[in-house]
């Protein structure tokens, strides 16, 4: 391994994010990662990626477990629905192959834990797809909140929404659906990585107007952390709104609006307010799916521990089960969890050009068609 100058991958679950953003992410991580398979049981998937990216394997999903000891894959970067995620992480762990695994890590703490087990007593590598710990927009709204720009920082506040279509597998309660795992992953983590700490306790409220396409999961979901020092952070989301896309940081002596704040399709922009004066600063777009790739590989190849890691992603999860069973229950649930060591810094940026814009095939958007 240490030798090798391209870690090899193999991609499982060929859906939208992995059709728009990770297969076309190969190209601009060439330098040290290379798709060698792809595994799926659409087999007009297979035939038209494995050209369009030149892909030397391609496996039904029965033939995973084949795909893994074939010899020709080092990595299995996890793009399957929520549900997968620990069976996946578990079988690759097993075989020797290193794991880069999309967000939410699991759908439950029960199965972050045995993914956490398997690759420690595999001795494999397991890191969480927090591609935002790349980009230089957050990484610099990380700078802010804590260099003293903006003061005492005492809130965080997000919305995110999108408007999904009904079928899709973010509506499935038993594939992993519902805001919070699809979209309150992102708010968390960010508020985790702008207050530095982690929260102590949780409240939240669901709602739900009553359509059909939201028989199984949250139409909406607010949410409210306490952090230590009596920090709040606060943030609604929501499957079927217009799109929003931003968050705020508010100190005692100003403001910063990052507005996307979560987006990998377009540039983000800091809108920073102090003493009444605004300045605004558009960040150009990036590839961050390619920039996560390279950090990741870089780190098997050289055998350095991983950030955002395994730890990482059972934080996140741990905080949305609490959230949701606050919303259940209509009480706060306290939180005691780990504090990380690690934290993004500046130090973790990559820059790689957007990849091109690819057309997907047999895969749901989660917007409604314009």
């Amino acid at each position: 391994m240490a030798n090798k100058k391209q870690l090899r991958y193999a991609v499982v679950g060929l859906g939208h994010i992995a059709q728009t953003a990770v297969l076309p992410a190969f190209e601009g991580a060439q330098r040290n990662s290379v798709v060698t398979a792809l595994i799926s049981d659409d087999k007009a998937k297979l035939s038209e990626l494995k050209e369009r990216h030149r892909v030397a394997h391609v496996f039904a999903q029965s033939e995973f477990d084949a795909c893994l000891t074939s010899g020709e894959v080092d990595a299995l970067y996890i793009a399957a629905p929520n549900h997968l995620h620990c069976e996946y992480t578990v079988r690759a762990a097993e075989a020797g192959i290193h794991v880069l695994c999309e967000k939410p890590m699991a759908i439950t703490v029960e199965e972050c834990e045995k993914m956490l087990h398997a690759v420690e007593a595999a001795g494999t590598k397991l890191m969480i797809a927090y591609r935002l710990h790349f980009d230089a927009a957050n990484l610099q709204a990380i700078e802010i909140a804590t260099s003293g720009t903006l003061g005492d920082v005492r809130i965080f506040h997000s919305v995110f929404a999108i408007d999904v279509e009904a079928g899709n597998v973010r509506l499935q309660r038993e594939l992993g659906g519902g805001t919070l795992y699809d979209l309150g992953v992102y708010c968390i983590n960010a508020a985790r990585y702008i207050f530095q700490d982690e929260p102590i306790q949780a409240v939240a409220f669901s709602a739900n107007n009553g359509e059909p396409r939201f028989a199984e999961t949250d139409e909406m979901t607010a949410a409210i952390l306490r952090f230590p020092g009596d920090r709040l952070a606060t943030f609604t989301t929501s499957f079927g709104l217009a799109p929003v896309d931003a968050y705020s940081i508010v100190g005692t002596k100003g403001e910063l609006r990052v507005v996307p704040g979560y987006d990998y399709t377009s540039k983000l922009t800091h809108h920073l307010t102090v003493d009444g004066k605004t300045k605004k600063k558009a960040f150009r777009q990036r590839d961050q799916f390619a920039a996560e790739l390279l950090y990741f590989s870089n780190c098997v190849l050289r055998n350095k521990p991983v950030e955002p890691n395994a730890r990482e992603g059972l934080i996140d999860v741990q905080i949305v089960q609490a959230l949701y069973q606050s919303a259940q229950s209509g009480k706060p649930v306290p939180l005691d969890l780990p504090q990380k060591q690690r934290r993004p810094t500046l130090d973790q940026e990559f820059s790689v050009p957007p990849s091109k814009e690819a057309e997907p095939m047999h895969a749901d958007s989660p917007q409604v068609p314009a």
